[in-house]
């Protein structure tokens, strides 16, 4: 048994010496650097396509699927925010399990061999509840978030510090062989710098953050963006933005780089669906890099979904989709997904001579049209950009060759001659995604219990936490931990009385009891959020309790002095008015109020279905339960849909509320806000700019809809082959037996060749096959995918994609001049329609 011993040991040494080299390599791990043309990764300048995946706001079982779904769309690294008051809700209370496992997400990305961007903040905006500020903080003396004072900057860098060091132990930072290549401190601080009232302040602050961060010695750069204005010089200044391509950093000697390229927008309860063509996104990426750009991020690459109390706002829907190239529930967008993927492939075939080359940009007859030259040695590479939004160009290069560029595009060409991209000539397929409801029998299963929420505590000023002689400002008094905060007191009339009750409120939404009775609810509109509430009461005589439930709808996420928006009903007045004359009969604004944070349920943690409270739920299989009942507890089980399709519930006949699937919240749900009917959702143009406020506004859908119907529950929630809980908490008043549960997945794919020779691809999504194809069209006169109408259809053409796809999950057809020849179309164009 010695002999093979000392044989190994005698083998040669070089394959050990070439592991020790790896292993060294590992070890010493990545140098980020930078110059005025690119980040400069091993020496190397790069560039860098990025999307920004949140981890909080989809399951540790969802990432490896998303980050695989991004690296094969393209992107070379991940970026995302850093969540304090999801990571410390109580002050020195952490919370780095789930999806606050932020390692682990690190890890998952690292795993993937991709970058990542470490966006710290603390503040983050990121339309999250209070910017990702705990509430917390407003309790310590002396606090003024984000200025220059020790309280806010010594938490602050306590908490930078501990995210830092947590991901230093785990050597996520490239230096250490990690993914890690850039940090971020501060969020778009530039935009409300000037309007603080207090510049001295504001300068000191955001000169003390890139110190404390460049303290931390992470080993990559530290950026800043939106900061445009007194820029510290230890970090580079990046930009955030529909378009950035003209914009340029502050110094000579750092890149360009875009933070945020926002993909679509976020949605409000009171507002229909943003979406952002795909084919003006990437008309901003590709004049992006004609002028200069090194690294670019999606803002959002995935948005997911605002699970719990987590949307900020206020009135931030539970859906964070955001139109993004991959949607709430982690499917591919199409055209979106794979229209920049084909960009990406441009790009970084051109990577050297863009980030090496000599530049020349020349305006071709009109501003509106410029044309870029890149050359490196003997080659050359050519942007023709036009922003005409109501034209095409014919553009003449020195070669002779004459391109059309259509309206509100970018034609590159990577050697000058021939274009290989074209930001408005989409070539990748279009799907259209349905919701499949699981039948009747699912509805029909949901056998619902019910519970009443136990008001009775609160219909008395007794048994509070505290009493005060004021009316409080309620993210203050409740510290957030709850979105309700009970105002409650008592007084003694002679004699029986009507009065109008006023109460004049913050908001976000009111409910009044008197005496044990509810008299009146009402909810702000979005914007404008102190509203008064009157209705009229009825006193008998003796003593008399009013209690006040006010409630939150997410908490303010951007602004200069956000942070003092206040909530709830403070200051009042709270009064009788006498209904004869229309005087305040009584001003109940200094009487002696009791404060109480949260409902019972929240306390008993009734979403849990813990075995002590179950004889308190009525109703069942043989039972029924009573419908538009405000303050109400039900209860349903149900089996998992099959397949691994992602799973929503509709909601639709709810008013508004909470609901828990498994113990898991899936966030507020409030179908009966409709949306509104707003100019942009009769038109949609993917030429000219986009926006997302104000005039001018394009390509929405749900008008007069329900603001959000439909609720992400994610797999990992879900219990195969065993009862899976549904709890709703129903605030306003709804109908549950209305509830059911959809599978989604890919419902038609529609694809596009404009010229013969052109390859034609579709796929279906989570194994479902092609079961026919519909629509083989040399042009086709109107509709959209999956609704075509008319064109002249090509028998050959149908024969086969009909051959090729009809029981495959995907599959690729050329178009041939077969399609053509018998069918009589005067049109090249063929245009396919498939059902999966």
């Amino acid at each position: 048994s010695i002999r093979p011993l000392l044989a190994m040991e005698r083998a040669p040494l070089l394959p050990l010496l070439l592991l020790a080299a790896v292993a060294l390599a590992a070890v010493s791990g990545t140098e980020v650097a930078y110059n005025d043309r690119a980040l400069v990764i091993d020496g190397e300048r790069r560039i860098v396509i990025s999307g920004s995946i949140h981890y909080p706001r989809s399951t540790p079982e969802m990432w490896p699927d998303l980050i695989r779904k991004a690296k094969e769309g393209g992107l070379d690294a991940i970026e995302t925010y850093v969540f304090w008051n999801g990571h410390e809700p109580r002050r020195r209370e952490y919370n780095f399990e789930g999806s606050y496992d932020i390692v682990r997400f690190f890890k998952e990305i690292q795993d993937a061999g991709m970058y990542a961007i470490l966006r710290i903040g603390p503040y983050i905006c990121g339309e999250w509840n209070y910017g990702g500020l705990p509430a917390w903080l407003r309790e310590i003396s002396g606090m003024q978030f984000r200025m220059h004072n020790h309280p806010f900057e010594r938490e602050m860098e306590t908490f930078t510090t501990l995210i830092v060091d947590k991901l230093k132990e785990a050597k996520m930072f490239a230096g250490q062989g990690g993914p890690i290549i850039l940090s971020q401190i501060e969020n778009e601080y530039g935009n409300i710098m000037g309007k603080l009232n207090n510049n001295e302040s504001a300068s000191e602050y955001i000169h003390w953050c890139a110190a404390m961060a460049n303290k931390q010695n992470v080993g990559v750069p530290w950026i800043m963006c939106q900061q445009d204005d007194d820029v510290p010089s230890n970090v580079i200044n990046t930009c955030n933005g529909f378009y950035c391509h003209d914009w340029f950093p502050k110094r000579a000697d750092i890149p360009k780089i875009w933070t945020e390229n926002w993909t679509g927008w976020f949605k409000a309860w009171d507002k229909p669906d943003f979406h952002r063509s795909a084919e003006d996104i990437a008309f901003s990426v590709a004049m992006f890099f004609q002028k200069r750009g090194s690294l670019q991020n999606y803002y959002m690459y995935h948005g997911g979904t605002n699970f719990g109390r987590t949307s900020g706002g206020p009135y931030i829907t539970t859906s964070y989709d955001y139109d993004a190239p991959l949607d709430e529930y982690g499917n591919i967008r199409q055209p979106k997904y794979g229209h920049l993927k084909d960009l990406h492939n441009v790009l970084k075939s051109m990577e050297k001579i863009l980030l090496h080359g000599d530049y020349k940009d020349t305006n071709m007859s009109s501003t509106n049209v410029t044309m870029t030259k890149y050359t490196l040695d003997n080659s050359s590479a050519c942007f023709i950009s036009n922003k005409f939004d109501d034209k095409e160009v014919n553009v003449t290069l020195d070669t002779g060759a004459t391109h059309v560029v259509p309206a509100w595009s970018v034609s590159i060409l990577p050697d000058c001659k021939t274009v290989a991209y074209n930001s408005a000539k989409i070539k990748t397929q279009t799907s259209v995604m349905v919701k499949r409801p699981e039948v009747e029998t699912v509805r029909e299963s949901l056998a619902w219990s019910w519970m009443p929420v136990n008001l009775q505590p609160f219909m008395t000023d007794e048994k509070g936490n505290f009493r005060k002689n004021e009316l409080l400002e309620q993210i203050a008094t409740s510290g957030d931990q709850s979105d309700y905060l009970w105002y409650r007191t008592s007084f003694e009339h002679k004699e029986e009385a009507t009065y109008k009750l006023h109460v004049n409120t913050t908001g976000h939404e009111l409910y009044a009891f008197v005496n044990g009775k509810l008299v009146g609810k009402q909810h702000s509109p979005n914007g404008g959020f102190v509203f008064q509430m009157e209705t009229p009461v009825k006193l008998h005589s003796g003593k008399n309790y009013i209690s006040l439930l006010s409630a939150t709808i997410g908490l303010k996420n951007y602004g200069a002095l956000f942070e003092m928006m206040p909530a709830g009903i403070v200051g009042g007045p709270v009064k009788l008015v006498d209904t004869v004359t229309n005087t305040t009969a009584y001003d109940l604004s200094n009487s002696s109020w009791s404060y109480k944070a949260g409902l019972a349920g929240e306390y008993r943690e009734t979403h849990l279905d813990k075995a002590d409270d179950r004889s308190q739920w009525s109703g069942g299989l043989n039972g029924t339960i009573p419908v538009h009942r405000p303050f109400t507890w039900y209860k349903a089980t149900f089996e998992a849909p099959a397949g691994e399709e992602p799973v929503v519930a509709d909601l639709l006949g709810l008013g508004k509320g909470v609901v828990w699937v498994n113990g898991n919240n899936l966030g507020r749900y409030w179908p009966s806000y409709v949306a509104a009917d707003m100019g942009g959702c009769k038109q949609c143009d993917y030429r000219g700019t986009f926006k997302a406020e104000g005039d001018g506004l394009k390509c929405l859908t749900g008008c007069n809809e329900p603001s959000q119907r439909f609720y992400h529950v994610p797999r990992s929630f879900l219990k195969a082959g065993e009862p899976n809980t549904m709890v709703l908490f129903e605030e306003a008043g709804g109908d549950p037996t209305r509830v059911n549960l959809h599978t989604v997945a890919v419902g038609a794919a529609c694809a596009e060749a404009a010229e013969v020779g052109d390859q034609v691809a579709l796929a279906c999504s989570h194994g479902r096959t092609i079961s026919s194809v519909d629509v083989a069209s040399l042009g086709v006169a109107r509709g959209k995918c999956g609704a075509y109408e008319g064109g002249c259809e090509s028998k050959a053409a149908l024969a086969a994609f009909t051959a090729a796809c009809v029981g495959k999950e995907s599959c690729t057809v050329r178009h041939t001049e077969d399609f053509r020849a018998g069918s009589g179309c005067d049109s090249g164009v063929l245009t396919v329609q498939a059902t999966c």
